[in-house]
């Protein structure tokens, strides 16, 4: 039972000097924008297609819906501070945000490494590819990747929902994350800290490590393509997704592995953006806009919607 004797939470924000707060709503409402747009018009065009059920897809369809729950739960709630000067946030709707928020931490990474995987059946054993990720594969890893999201997000905000919060209620933060949280809380947080600790390493460092494992299977087959124009093609696609990974994975290891007492908010905000802003942008650009069949199907949802 929560003993909590704070009722509300006053969230800062990315900055807090007056003349920038102009700047950043436009800057974050464009990032909102792109983000719920550009994943909005995957998960059309992937439900709308048929030609588009396959695991692949099915799995981009995936990624585009957890980037959608994750911008969805933080930048809403930042427009409406930087609009109406109310930068309050209640305790509940702090505790959803944190619960929505480690929810799609969780599914995005392993979200990535379950892609890297398919696309390493597809490139090594191209011949297999259809024997191995069929039905029944494609449904145990999105089972999977939901069992270890949930189970991240419900020990994370379980564990944070035990704290007392009795002094200040001002987060030095854009949203409710759990490095602020800990910082004001009045209860210990050790074993807040340890659990942090152990998910950042079996589920940012591992699900990294796995990736790029793939990733390196991925380049050896590259590499044994004779055409250059091939090889590049598939170098250039390779990279785009690593950089895209890299700037995921590196910021959330980097917050995640250190104890609450070593944070530096006004870097770690900028950090966090990345995160939480960048990389759900960045996706859809990255791993479908590029698709030739992923752009026949978005040209036929919008076909569609000229009749």
């Amino acid at each position: 039972m929560n003993n909590s004797i704070v009722t509300e939470f006053m969230i800062l924000g990315l900055a807090q000097k007056p003349e920038l707060q102009g700047v950043l709503f436009i800057i974050f409402l464009f990032i909102y924008f792109v983000a719920f747009l550009g994943n909005m018009l995957i998960v059309v065009a992937i439900v709308y297609n048929t030609s588009l059920h396959t695991p692949m897809y099915v799995l981009l369809l995936a990624l585009a819906i957890v980037d959608i729950i994750c911008t969805t739960s933080i930048i809403p709630k930042i427009l409406e501070a930087m609009l109406t000067s109310r930068k309050i946030i209640s305790y509940g709707g702090c505790m959803s945000q944190l619960f929505f928020f480690t929810w799609s931490l969780g599914a995005e990474m392993v979200l990535f490494t379950t892609m890297a995987y398919d696309r390493y059946v597809a490139i090594c054993f191209p011949l297999r590819y259809s024997a191995i990720m069929n039905h029944y594969m494609c449904v145990a890893l999105l089972s999977t990747v939901m069992a270890i999201a949930v189970t991240n997000s419900w020990v994370h905000t379980g564990l944070i929902l035990r704290l007392t919060f009795c002094g200040s209620n001002t987060i030095d933060h854009f949203f409710c994350e759990i490095p602020p949280l800990l910082a004001l809380s009045c209860s210990p947080v050790r074993i807040n800290e340890v659990m942090v600790y152990v998910a950042d390493i079996t589920l940012a460092v591992g699900d990294f490590t796995l990736t790029c494992i793939s990733y390196c299977f991925i380049i050896a087959a590259i590499l044994r393509i004779r055409t250059t124009e091939g090889k590049r093609k598939a170098f250039s696609t390779c990279s785009s997704h690593l950089i895209v990974v890299s700037l995921y994975y590196s910021p959330i290891i980097y917050t995640y592995i250190r104890p609450a007492s070593s944070y530096t908010f006004e870097r770690d905000k900028v950090v966090a953006a990345l995160y939480t802003l960048v990389t759900p942008t960045l996706n859809p650009i990255v791993y479908s806009f590029q698709n030739k069949d992923m752009q026949a199907g978005i040209r036929k949802v919008f076909a569609f919607l000229k009749h």
